[in-house]
């Protein structure tokens, strides 16, 4: 009887719903009402708050549900454990990821974890919107950048930098920036937004202190494709901001030239991020592992 319950109450934590829930585990809405209402009489404790519109943990649920959700994520891994010894990984996996990154990084990669694997299939979605897991049923999605979604788990797959950069033609016409400032002189090739990222090395009481800001930029130029904005800076229209992954092979050969290094933000990360309420399974584990052990190299 300790057990009864325990699946409902998490599940209607989780998706904030006793229809839901239900859906999910494939029983009656009625039924897990009866259930978590059995648990708060077998605890003593109200777990939920209920309304005709959500449902809410109560302080004493919250603490509850952190306990139960390590309990069942424990059974989830001792049954795939047994269930792995006579297994190879198989099956669906639903992953989405930002578009450029999506196509030269991580799906060339996908591709070659599908040959290993020849049992597992892939559905991906490219898009630089970010996406509910949960609600589009995707078992993974990889985010660049700070992580605001307490909701979900996190592993840390690489990292990227982002460079400002243009054409030697460019800067043979139109001088070098060697300030932040330097850049309201110049055309800067914008994408979605009009600001660049940097780091602001600032002198306080002879303390060097570095701060993040965000410089306004302007330029005749502004396109939502990392790709035409390569082209244009290539073509010696202006200067670019971009992630490493757009512009290295040009820094090596020549053909564009980094700037305003002394400035240039940190690194940032780059994440397989999945819903905390779905077991790690073995088939979405063993991508995971391979990503981080080929984008590491």
């Amino acid at each position: 009887m300790r057990w009864d319950g325990i699946s409902e109450f998490v599940y209607v934590a989780e998706y904030e719903s006793f229809t839901r829930a239900a859906k999910e585990l494939g029983i009656s809405t009625a039924q897990v009402s009866r259930q978590i209402s059995a648990l708060e009489k077998r605890l003593s404790i109200k777990l939920l708050y209920r309304t005709t519109r959500k449902v809410t943990l109560t302080e004493e649920g919250r603490v509850f549900y952190q306990h139960c959700r390590g309990v069942l994520d424990g059974l989830d891994a001792a049954e795939q454990a047994v269930s792995n010894l006579q297994s190879k990984p198989q099956g669906r996996i639903k992953l989405t990821a930002p578009v450029t990154y999506g196509e030269q990084q991580l799906l060339p990669l996908v591709n070659d974890f599908m040959v290993q694997y020849s049992d597992i299939e892939v559905t991906a979605f490219l898009s630089n919107q970010k996406i509910d897991l949960v609600d589009g049923g995707y078992d993974l999605a990889i985010r660049i950048g700070k992580l605001s979604d307490s909701t979900m788990m996190a592993k840390k797959l690489s990292r990227r930098t982002n460079f400002v950069c243009a054409a030697p033609a460019y800067l043979k016409k139109y001088g070098i920036p060697n300030t932040l400032s330097d850049l309201s002189q110049h055309n800067c090739l914008l994408g979605t937004r009009d600001y660049w990222h940097f780091i602001d090395n600032d002198k306080h009481a002879d303390k060097e202190v570095d701060k993040e800001k965000n410089m306004r930029v302007s330029g005749t130029v502004q396109y939502n494709s990392g790709h035409s904005l390569v082209d244009a800076a290539l073509k010696g229209l202006g200067i670019v901001q971009l992630p490493d992954y757009y512009v290295q092979q040009y820094l090596a050969s020549g053909e564009l030239v980094s700037l305003l290094d002394n400035y240039r933000e940190p690194e940032e990360s780059i994440w397989a991020v999945y819903p905390h309420n779905r077991h790690l399974s073995p088939k979405i584990r063993l991508l995971v592992d391979y990503l981080v052990a080929r984008l590491a190299l």
